[in-house]
């Protein structure tokens, strides 16, 4: 059965409703990563293809249309997102059209990140088509971001020229690195973070011990806590931490050997957000990812050099950029951690 919206998401669905009587071609949900908003896309794509959908624009999930929804197997909705996404379908639990294909034609390449051009045009013959009843035709895509160039562009044609009756809704963790002229054809719509109350009381009710100190990690996103918590990373983490707490050359190439197996997006955003909390602690006194290091990253930010601090925060930044194609894992590893390390020699 498909997932209700989460408690801190019904304004949000209110002032979307309000749009039912004129939506508009192709929304954009856009907000941090972590909050739901790619269950708030599917809610959503299940209430424009429910029959019979509630006054307050909810799908009735009784009708025909919601039962092939349920099942998976609804013939006027697509999804659309990276190979690697597909590999995993604990978010949502919604099939692809091209699942059977994929499964038959596997190979012992790894999964793309991104979107890719081929995954567009195969929205071709669906938007040409009729719909099956009468209705309206719905594609999901997301991370927006994951769209490479020539996706994007094959994209543009889709939402400068839409079908009658059909809605695009893309969802993106970050507006700034998707194409311009996309943005100026999506209606913009933010969903905001859930209040720490809401987070910390939905994590209860997914029995997720040390909740508080998950939600911090994660700045405040629930589902990226609860993801983090639940994930064989955990330990990772904390090994990573202890070892960010003594930096030094040796244990930077020791940790190296041992985090080059991870996905090098979310090592980079460990170290991010643990620079970020040198830098708060130094100019405020607050810790806002790891508050369990707090005497930990105090002693580091009585240390480290104000200029010298910012100059790594924006070198790792820059590595974020290009922590997808690593030449080599271990070595972009090394290279980070001794740039972090000199800090504090």
């Amino acid at each position: 059965m498909h997932s209700p919206l989460f408690s801190w998401q019904s304004d949000a669905w209110q002032q979307l409703h309000a749009l039912r009587s004129r939506m508009p071609h192709a929304i954009l949900l856009h907000g941090s990563e972590g909050i739901g908003k790619t269950i708030f896309a599917e809610h959503l794509a299940k209430s424009l293809l429910c029959e019979s959908p509630a006054q307050d624009g909810h799908a009735c999930g009784t009708c025909v249309s919601c039962g092939w929804f349920d099942q998976y197997s609804h013939p006027d909705y697509r999804r659309v997102r990276p190979e690697l996404l597909e590999e995993d379908d604990s978010v949502t639990g919604v099939s692809d059209e091209a699942e059977s294909e994929k499964k038959a034609t596997k190979t012992s390449r790894a999964p793309s990140k991104e979107i890719v051009i081929n995954q567009v045009r195969a929205l071709a013959d669906f938007m040409n088509i009729s719909t099956h009843r009468q209705g309206m035709r719905v594609i999901v895509l997301y991370p927006a971001e994951a769209l490479n160039i020539p996706a994007a562009n094959a994209l543009l044609k889709s939402l400068e020229e839409p079908n009658a009756n059909s809605v695009f809704i893309l969802v993106s963790n970050s507006l700034d690195k998707l194409l311009p002229t996309i943005l100026s054809r999506c209606h913009k719509f933010a969903l905001g973070m859930p209040t720490r109350e809401q987070a910390l009381s939905w994590l209860n009710t997914q029995q997720i011990t040390d909740a508080e100190v998950w939600l911090a990690q994660q700045g405040g996103a629930p589902l990226s806590a609860l993801k983090i918590a639940q994930s064989e990373n955990r330990n990772d983490l904390d090994e990573f931490l202890r070892q960010l707490s003594k930096p030094s050359v040796e244990s930077s190439l020791k940790m190296a050997e041992k985090m080059q197996k991870i996905d090098l997006t979310i090592t980079v955003s460990w170290l991010q957000r643990w620079l970020y909390d040198i830098f708060s602690y130094k100019q405020s006194g607050r810790i806002r990812y790891y508050p369990y290091y707090k005497k930990e990253l105090a002693l580091l930010a009585d240390r480290a050099e104000t200029s010298a601090l910012l100059q790594v925060i924006k070198n790792t930044g820059e590595r974020q950029l290009i922590a997808n194609h690593p030449l080599s894992a271990k070595l972009f590893i090394e290279d980070m951690l001794l740039d972090y390390s000199v800090l504090f020699c």
